[in-house]
């Protein structure tokens, strides 16, 4: 079986294919550049993506036989710890005009679509800051963030921003790296990240039914995922 999934899922995958009974080759990318190989061509059993539209395009286009959700996410700042301010908190670090803002690539990346929401639910503060935000991740021509890192991580240690915005579902590990400090984002405003897949043969249906079981929902939410 052959699988195109999000990068977001690269860390919990192993865990959850520990349960499924089937060998599977995945390979991981920004969702939207997956969409687009499979549009290309590119052949695969089930296309597991972090938002919903991806899939649904293609099953409007005829190439997926079923889409289903199976997982959510949500998004929070990652800080260089050394720049907060006390009283800072999620929307007033994002507002200092000091602090240089990191996000993925719109488009390409989901988390990148969801930051773009993020900031048009902010009000004219988040137009400000969308201005000064720099996509340096999960683009066409981004620069690979390192093996065995996370991008946050990555984007703040090598100092191309004091401020990352990703996903929740990494907020736990990022808490134990030193240097760093992950803020919340409260729900009214924090997009809700939908994460579906695309059947795209009958193979691929029964990797779809695990995702949705109730030992893979477990092991997601585990992992930092929502239902």
């Amino acid at each position: 079986m052959r699988v195109l999934a999000a990068g977001s899922l690269r860390r919990v995958w192993p865990q959850l294919l520990a349960h499924f009974p089937e060998p599977v080759e995945t390979r991981f990318g920004p969702a939207g550049l997956l969409r687009e190989r499979i549009e290309l061509g590119e052949a695969c059993d089930l296309f597991a993506s972090a938002n919903l539209a991806h899939p649904q395009s293609l099953l409007a286009a005829g190439r997926a036989q079923y889409v289903a959700s199976f997982a959510s996410n949500r998004l929070c700042l990652t800080v260089r710890s050394e720049v907060l301010r006390e009283g800072d908190d999620w929307r007033s670090v994002l507002t200092r005009a000091d602090l240089r803002v990191a996000t993925s690539t719109a488009g390409a990346d989901p988390s990148g679509d969801y930051t773009q929401t993020l900031f048009t639910r902010m009000g004219g503060a988040g137009g400000a800051v969308k201005r000064r935000a720099m996509a340096l991740v999960g683009g066409r021509g981004s620069a690979p963030v390192p093996a065995g890192r996370l991008a946050a991580e990555w984007i703040i240690q090598s100092g191309q921003a004091e401020v990352f915005i990703g996903y929740a579902s990494y907020a736990a590990t990022l808490r134990e790296i030193a240097g760093l400090t992950v803020i919340d984002i409260p729900a009214p405003i924090n997009p809700r990240a939908e994460y579906a897949c695309a059947v795209m043969t009958a193979q691929g249906q029964r990797l779809a039914d695990f995702l949705r079981s109730d030992k893979a929902k477990a092991i997601l939410h585990q992992a930092g995922f929502g239902a």
